[in-house]
């Protein structure tokens, strides 16, 4: 086949003068050769040809007078070794508008190369530089195959992808440009495969959220902005006339595909490494950070970040935030030296973080505030300014198999929120563990060793659960219980602290159980003045000051406990009044506990349990209700069945089978929470609880919003009230009729988890309306072994609800007449019972409009008497309305 060869030359020998008139007379597969010159046209492609400089690169110079110098409207055209320049600086140099033509070795100067509609352009070994908008600009469903091409001096974007289009770009660079590197909008897609984006004015690379690239082996440095910015909407480079804009494509749905970099390198940037808004979905797989302008990786709005092996170093700013509702995930992450945290959580959001290393950070290393939910799993954190990690507000944390290694502040810092520790390791921190919450922070065999200070601070009025674990070293107390706190303490080792090995403050009412301390350097138990608390089955030994210390007025209670191996067992104030019940001594040079178990035991056999001393009042307060009265009769039952029980147990004999937990069926305003409330105190008394107090909760308090949230909210109501009752008002609610997959069942099955791990520990109280409390029972089998009684709390009679109001009256010093008793019987006899009925709430509500009434009616008088001001008559009894 004879080869079709053209030549072209401004002068000379050349067959043609000009381009266009080689390409009129060029057939398929032609070849033009052009002789070196600068031709002022415009060449139209349409046809498979190939336009070549005879003599090589920068020899031939293409230049549009205007519009375009080069169109390519269809076929497969090769242009090689051309330089083309645009007209005037400004605008489209080439336009590719259909076809796949070809650009080989190529250099577009003074003008952007469009690519539009469905056109494919292969870029080889090209440059493109000096144009006053964007670099390369790819619409529609065009796409762009880039190799070995540098984009630079750009004054908007070096390369734009907007659209359906699509990116195919390998070991290309972008430089020196205003713009941002890479910006790609719409739903536009692609792979960047040994690139480098560097010396930007904005960003390296800017996406809008649905926008799908893959990053592989990249370099992003030196730029003005972020490496990485991930936002709703870009505001990219204007489209040409003609081609599609990007505003239709702003609120496309996200494509399951994430946003991937993958082994690539961002540093040197003006302002965060990555920053990842909104939708945005991304993945960093074997990333690089370091040396930004700012925070190494930012995830905001409702913007998803997963970090897979990737390292965070050397940032001056928190190395991985995440704000609003993001949601970031972790999996083998390096974060070090960062100029504030290491993580930082805030909002609504949620982290994950599992294999991790976090060190030499500037500010506290992991902190979550707000109503952030984060978790982290065999983490490790060394090297902190601060604490190691903080929780504070509202946030909730996991921590399962953390190491925590010298924190100059505390290892771990609970300020308000909730935690749940598991098998923790803290070491070399000022203070291991500090707890300050209304919450119930549990920790499960956690460690913490060689603290500067205190090992574990409980603060004022906090309860915790400790189960299990050990303390070893530390520079001050073993565990410090300040003043009003109430944590339960089991299984816990406590060894060589240079104070005391548990210190329990003013106030202080723990219950600790089967702790052993050994080595402290003064008391192995402290009992400040007027501390609380019981000990069961402990073990104190070898102290250099006496064993257990009692502080004036302080009553704990010491049940089967041993001290040995030590100088001195104990030391007690004057007016002490602790109660020693069979604990006994081993190896004691000074002995007085054994004289003080035997004094104890007479004095004891002399009188009752000064607990059980409250049941008359107790049983004489729930007679005092209004109505209820087979309620009353099964609460005064229970009671008595409960001391049987107390007895039995006391005596060494079996305890017959018995559930504490109840269902309380009935309309609102009927006294069940003022029963429930009753209950507790009553058990509390039987010692059959340890404190009684009584923990309300609705379904918006146990149940969470998102997958996983619905565990943890419950856990952490359910701890709060260990020692007492959890009364759960409206408990149906668990169980909305017809949907089966909602989250409320997540509730009930840890609920039941809960009550059989601790069955002996807490109350659990379910209460509603009788014909929905039914639905809750049977939606889990384990509730109905569980909830085997069931008390119904029948509506309030008139004369109930008269009595009712007559007790409100007695409390603020008023006092109905016979009269006005008479007209409100008639009154609440008239009222018709709907929903909005409240029972005793309406009895109140109309004790309140009286006293309203009744201040209008005297406030008319010129000298009112005593009785005029405390005496309610039938004219303040309100008319009856529909309740």
């Amino acid at each position: 086949m004879r080869l079709n060869v053209l030549r072209v030359a401004d002068r000379g020998w050349g067959t043609y003068r000009t381009i266009t008139a080689a390409l009129r007379a060029a057939g398929k597969g032609a070849v033009i050769h052009v002789q070196p010159g600068v031709y002022r046209e415009t060449l139209v492609l349409d046809s498979d040809v190939t336009v070549l400089a005879e003599k090589g690169p920068d020899t031939v110079r293409l230049a549009g007078s205007t519009g375009p110098a080069v169109s390519v409207r269809a076929g497969s055209p090769v242009l090689r070794e051309i330089v083309v320049e645009g007209a005037g600086h400004r605008g489209t140099a080439v336009l590719i508008g259909g076809g796949e033509p070809v650009l080989d070795r190529c250099t577009v100067t003074g003008g952007r190369v469009d690519v539009i509609g469905d056109a494919t352009v292969e870029l080889r070994s090209c440059t493109v530089e000096d144009s006053s908008d964007t670099g390369v600009y790819v619409t529609g469903t065009a796409r762009a195959l880039l190799h070995d091409c540098v984009i630079r001096s750009i004054a908007g974007h070096g390369l734009t992808f907007n659209d359906a289009a699509r990116a195919d770009v390998q070991r290309t660079t972008v430089e020196r440009v205003v713009g941002c590197g890479i910006a790609m909008t719409g739903q536009s897609l692609g792979l960047f495969d040994n690139c480098t984006v560097r010396h930007t004015g904005d960003a390296a690379v800017l996406l809008h959220a649905a926008a799908r690239p893959v990053l592989r082996d990249c370099r992003l440095h030196d730029t003005k902005a972020q490496g990485l910015r991930i936002s709703e909407k870009t505001g990219a480079a204007t489209a040409p006339q003609g081609a599609a804009s990007d505003e239709d494509a702003t609120g496309a749905g996200r494509d399951e595909t994430r946003i991937r970099l993958e082994k690539c390198e961002i540093f040197r940037t003006g302002l965060e490494g990555v920053l990842a808004g909104d939708a945005a979905d991304l993945r960093l797989r074997d990333c690089h950070i370091h040396e930004t302008g700012g925070a190494g990786v930012i995830a905001a709005g409702t913007g998803r970040v997963e970090l897979d092996r990737t390292r965070v170093v050397d940032v001056p700013g928190t190395g991985v935030a995440a704000l609003d509702s993001a949601e970031v995930r972790g999996q083998g992450v390096t974060i070090a030296r960062t100029g504030a945290n290491g993580v930082h959580a805030a909002d609504t959001c949620t982290v994950r973080l599992a294999d991790c290393e976090i060190s030499a950070t500037a500010y506290t290393a992991v902190h979550f505030g707000g109503n952030a939910r984060a978790e982290l799993r065999s983490c490790t954190v060394t090297d902190s300014a601060q604490h190691a990690v903080s929780v504070e507000d509202s946030a909730d944390l996991t921590a399962e198999d953390l190491r925590v290694e010298g924190a100059r502040m505390t290892g771990v810092d609970i300020n308000g929120a909730d935690a749940v520790l598991r098998r923790c390791v803290i070491s070399q921190a000022e203070t291991g563990i500090r707890l300050d919450t209304g919450h119930r922070p549990l920790l499960q065999d956690c460690e913490v060793l060689r603290s500067a200070g205190t090992a574990i601070e409980i603060a004022a009025a906090t309860g915790a659960v400790l189960l299990g674990g050990r303390i070893e070293t530390a520079g001050a107390a073993g565990v410090f219980l300040a003043e009003g706190s109430a944590p339960w303490i089991e299984d816990l080792a406590v060894a060589d602290v240079k104070g005391s090995g548990l210190v329990i403050w003013s106030g202080a009412r723990p219950r600790v159980r089967s702790v052993t301390i050994t080595g402290a350097a003064k008391n192995g138990v402290y009992f400040g003045d007027r501390a609380e608390g019981l000990l069961e089955d402990c073990s104190v030994a070898d102290t250099g000051y006496p064993a257990v210390y009692v502080g004036a007025k302080a009553g704990p209670v010491l049940r089967r406990c041993l001290v040995r191996d030590t100088d001195e067992d104990l030391s007690q104030a004057d007016d002490a009044d602790a109660r020693f019940e069979q604990c006994r001594t081993d190896n004691v040079k000074v002995a007085t506990l054994a004289t003080v178990v035997e004094d104890h035991e007479e004095s004891e056999a002399e009188q009752e349990p000064a607990a059980e001393d409250q049941l008359p009042e107790l049983l004489a307060e729930l007679e005092q209700l209004v109505g209820l009265d087979d309620v009353k009769r099964e609460v005064a039952s229970m009671a008595k069945v409960m001391q049987m029980v107390r007895r039995r147990q006391e005596a060494g004999l079996q305890p017959p089978p018995l559930s504490r937990h109840l269902i309380f069926a009935g309309n609102p305003g009927t006294g069940k929470t003022t029963v429930a409330r009753l209950y507790g105190r009553l058990l509390a008394a039987l010692g059959l609880l340890a404190s009684g107090h009584l923990v309300e909760a609705e379904r918006s308090a146990l149940v969470g919003e998102y997958v996983g949230h619905t565990a943890p909210k419950t856990t952490s109501v359910f701890r709060r009230a260990l020692g007492g009752v959890l009364f759960i008002d409206e408990a149906y609610a668990l169980v909305p009729a017809g949907q089966s997959n909602d989250f409320g069942q997540e509730a009930v099955s840890t609920l039941v988890k809960l009550m059989e791990d601790h069955r002996d520990d807490v109350v659990v109280i379910a209460a509603g309306y009788p014909e929905d409390m039914e639905r809750l029972i049977d939606s889990n089998p384990g509730l109905a072994s569980r909830f085997t009684r069931t008390l119904r709390f029948d509506d309030y009679s008139p004369r109930d609800l008269v009595r009712i109001v007559e007790h409100q009256a007695s409390r603020h010093e008023y006092r109905l007449s016979e009269e006005a008793a008479a007209a409100l019987l008639a009154h609440f006899g008239s009222i018709e019972r709907t929903e909005r009925f409240g029972n005793g709430r309406t009895a109140r509500q109309t004790f309140q409009r009286m006293t309203e009434q009744h201040a209008m009616r005297v406030a008319a008088l010129a000298d009112p008497s005593d009785e005029d001001l405390t005496v309610l008559l039938p004219a303040d009894v309100p008319p009856a309305v529909g309740q």
